[in-house]
């Protein structure tokens, strides 16, 4: 389905059969002919505003069930699905995932709520993070009406100016009565803000950067006047774990808060007019690289889109302790370890760096491989320190040609650095950074021949 084109044939079929019409029949109610209406139920042309004024007025019909396929992350989320390595001997791809989505959505849908709920197995289960991570997913972190509310209240606030940490100090002044207080880091040594309504205080740590000083009380703002429908996205979602609610809302609450630092309309527009120059971006919303990280991937509002980034967070060993896929189909983000050879874990020793360079992810069963990624140090909780994480953006590198951060770098698929999923998923030969051997894999051993790399085998 071609960006901003509504294909709907399976969901108009199922509501014409369920309103007992011909297509002829139906055809007329929605002053269309007979034959363009069959080519609307095989996919073969998309919905007009028109068609869909039409289906609503005449059938009383919710003009969101037109897009049934966006609840599971349409072709990008059940690609992600398809990526698990249970799947990998059917080498199903993406054209194969579009056609089962378009000719079966319902189907399609069955299928990821049984692997949301069991398919993933030990993956999920009863872990309430993997429950948090997978529904973001499941909205490709993208919450438009968060988002209108976010840039709306920054209208009202003025966060246009330099400094937007004024702004937000006046709103709680005003509406909440609250006043903003940095303490000593021996006063609150191990929290980083704190409302003390008693004091009429919001309490902020003196660690904090004043970028995650903004952030902090951007939050705060978000909780105290929007709790009623970040909790209503929250309670959506039917956790069966509290705690896995309670992620899931706290994800939200940053979300809004990102979007209040950052609004829509006005960050697009200065990501394309800087080709999304990373550091100027960074200077001229006054946020961090990793609250600039986490917005570049939820910028899917229709009909005005931005680049489709993943983001991830890595620890020194290697681990992910933060993974977005947002609108892209950043398979290589559904492992658990991440490939040695990603300049992303070199990034350490480069603090404070933007570390670049394109790769083709080897192992990937679906979706797009060849990426541009950049990298760079981030210190964690906002506290000052040295840097404990490092954070990765990704784009497909077919998409990232205009980046300001891409220019110099070559971008052509044959000469990337191949990438794994972490040892353990992946079957490239060779590597004399292997750990580990790939699972499912045969093992072989030659008394004769001593290779490069620990392992040898072959796939069962």
């Amino acid at each position: 389905m071609t960006d901003g084109a509504l294909f709907a044939g399976p969901a108009i079929r199922r509501l014409r059969k369920k309103e007992g019409l011909t297509q002829a029949a139906m055809a007329t109610r929605l002053s269309i002919s007979a034959s363009y209406l069959n080519l609307i139920e095989r996919n073969q042309r998309p919905l007009s505003a028109r068609v869909v004024f039409q289906v609503v007025d005449q059938f009383d019909f919710d003009p969101r069930r037109l897009r049934e396929h966006e609840s599971i992350g349409g072709v990008d989320g059940l690609a992600r699905r398809f990526a698990d390595e249970r799947f990998s001997d059917f080498e199903i791809d993406r054209d194969e995932i579009a056609e089962f989505l378009a000719a079966a959505p319902q189907a399609a849908a069955a299928f990821a709520r049984l692997y949301d709920s069991a398919g993933a197995g030990a993956a999920v289960g009863e872990d309430p993070i993997a429950q948090a991570r997978f529904e973001i997913e499941r909205w490709r972190n993208h919450y438009a009406d968060l988002d209108m509310l976010a840039e709306k209240l920054a209208d009202e606030v003025r966060l246009s100016h330099s400094d937007p940490g004024v702004g937000l100090a006046e709103r709680l002044r005003e509406k909440h009565q609250l006043a903003i207080r940095i303490l000593p880091r021996e006063i609150m040594p191990d929290a980083i803000r704190r409302l003390d309504l008693h004091a009429r205080q919001l309490q902020l740590s003196e660690m904090l950067t004043p970028a995650s000083r903004n952030f902090q009380i951007a939050s705060q703002i978000g909780q105290l006047e929007y709790q009623k429908e970040i909790s209503s996205v929250a309670a959506g979602a039917q956790f069966s774990d509290e705690a896995a609610r309670k992620l899931f809302e706290r994800h939200l609450v940053g979300y809004f808060a990102a979007a209040l630092l950052m609004p829509y309309s006005r960050f697009l527009r200065a990501c394309e007019a800087t080709n999304y120059d990373l550091p100027i971006l960074r200077r001229r919303f006054g946020v961090s690289f990793e609250q600039l990280g986490h917005r570049l991937t939820t910028l899917q509002r229709v009909g005005q889109r931005g680049l489709p980034f993943f983001m991830a967070r890595l620890d020194r060993a290697g681990q992910f302790s933060k993974r977005f896929a947002g609108a892209s189909a950043a398979t290589l983000l559904e492992s658990e370890m991440s490939c040695p050879l990603w300049v992303a874990n070199h990034a350490f020793e480069r603090p404070g760096h933007l570390c670049v360079q394109a790769v083709v992810a080897q192992g990937v069963d679906a979706g797009p491989d060849h990426w541009f990624t950049i990298s760079r140090t981030v210190e964690g909780s906002g506290a000052s320190g040295e840097a404990r994480f490092v954070l990765v953006l990704g784009l497909e590198a077919k998409l990232a040609a205009d980046l300001a951060q891409a220019r110099g770098v070559n971008l052509a698929v044959e000469d990337a650095d191949p990438i794994g999923l972490g040892c353990a998923r992946c079957h490239r030969p060779g590597c004399t950074q292997r750990s580990l051997p790939p699972r499912g894999a045969q093992l072989s051993f030659d008394n004769i021949v001593r290779g490069v790399t620990p392992f040898q085998f072959g796939r069962d």
